[in-house]
């Protein structure tokens, strides 16, 4: 969160007159020596805002493009309406939610207060808060999915459907509502004005308390999860001796699975940084300085780039998302898209359990310990 500054830091980048600790002031120093460093630090300060918050405009500008057309050809082809695809859709939401919030965010930055009022900052904390922790749930949720679609793709079936990854996104939703009630309680204003986190007495503890509750609650537990996923899959498929399914079936699973599992290593290291920082402020001392401050700002953005990089790789890793990007933006016109995938239909459903039923009586007759009565998919 990125109205929600490091105690150590100042509220005020671009002051005149710097606070008092943010200079290591040795005895034999003369004035003038003193008041050199001064004038250096506030130019590198605001060199460092103003990049910070072209940056900011620049990642506003390429996420709310790109994920208001991932939006769009989900809503719009009836072959994008997969499962996977309908959680990435509540991803893109939320992030188009974040890149509206980055405007203010910027302007804050800029003009070192904040003059929009109480309500939008509560508001603004709220959204910016709620992404970062519908985000990683969205990318959870999207790695169980990976882990049913490949390790028991007949039994997912009954789980595996549109109508029920719309009411599990719903329920994502709610969870990080709940999630972030200490945001909705606390944000407002302070003193200078600056929108953040107001903490009560004591500031400090209610402040650390907060960060290992964001760093636990929105990174590490769910990541665990998803590092869970993978690792079952991979141990999975490595064990089974035969992979049966149809050749076209294994080929799309392991596409969708190698794009999923390369948006949340893009996450994690857009994000890792940020709560790096955040853990060691309130477990280790860094020494605060301009060029610690330009840093964490820097890490802030980077954590933000991620919401404007997932559209990006969309159109890399998924021959779906490509089609249907070059078709809407009249690069390429491609046909097919409006058919509905059957994937997720009871059709396809039927023909891969009547596969397996034949391929397990055929084992059977063989070699009735090869399969043990599990269908397995290659990643």
């Amino acid at each position: 969160m990125a109205l929600d500054q490091l105690p150590f830091l100042p509220t005020s980048p671009n002051n005149s007159i710097p606070e008092p600790f943010w200079y290591d002031i040795q005895g034999n120093d003369s004035d003038l020596g003193f008041n050199i460093s001064q004038d250096k630090e506030h130019h590198q300060d605001k060199t460092s805002s103003v990049v910070i918050t072209f940056i900011y405009f620049m990642v506003c500008a390429v996420g709310l493009c790109g994920n208001t057309l991932v939006i769009y050809v989900i809503l719009r082809y009836a072959k994008m309406k997969t499962v996977t695809n309908i959680y990435i859709l509540n991803l893109a939401v939320a992030d188009v939610l974040c890149m509206m919030s980055l405007p203010f965010i910027a302007l804050q930055l800029a003009l070192v207060h904040w003059p929009f009022g109480e309500a939008l900052c509560r508001m603004i904390m709220s959204v910016d808060s709620l992404n970062q922790f519908t985000s990683i749930f969205c990318l959870m949720v999207m790695s169980i999915d990976r882990y049913l679609a490949v390790v028991h793709p007949i039994k997912s079936t009954k789980w595996r459907k549109p109508r029920v990854a719309k009411l599990i996104n719903l329920t994502v939703w709610g969870v990080s509502l709940l999630v972030i009630l200490p945001t909705l309680i606390f944000s407002g204003l302070n003193k200078v004005p600056v929108c953040g986190i107001v903490w009560p007495e004591p500031q400090d503890v209610y402040y650390t308390a907060f960060i290992f509750y964001t760093f636990f609650i929105g990174f590490f537990l769910p990541l665990a999860v998803i590092c869970m996923c993978y690792l079952l899959i991979i141990v999975k498929v490595k064990s089974s001796g035969l992979r049966v399914g149809s050749t076209k079936r294994k080929r799309s699973e392991r596409k969708v699975t190698r794009m999923v599992s390369i948006v949340v290593a893009v996450f994690v290291l857009c994000w890792l940084p940020f709560y790096i920082f955040n853990v060691t402020s309130v477990t280790g001392s860094i020494k605060p300085t301009s060029a610690v401050k330009s840093t964490f700002d820097f890490v802030v953005v980077l954590g933000y780039a991620n919401s404007c990089a997932n559209p990006i790789l969309y159109a890399f890793l998924s021959d779906n998302f490509k089609k249907s990007f070059q078709n809407v933006l009249c690069l390429k016109k491609v046909a097919g898209l409006d058919e509905v995938e059957r994937s997720d239909s009871r059709a396809d459903r039927s023909k891969m359990i009547n596969e397996a039923a034949i391929i397990n009586a055929n084992l059977y007759t063989h070699s009735p310990t090869l399969l043990n009565g599990e269908l397995q998919t290659s990643i």
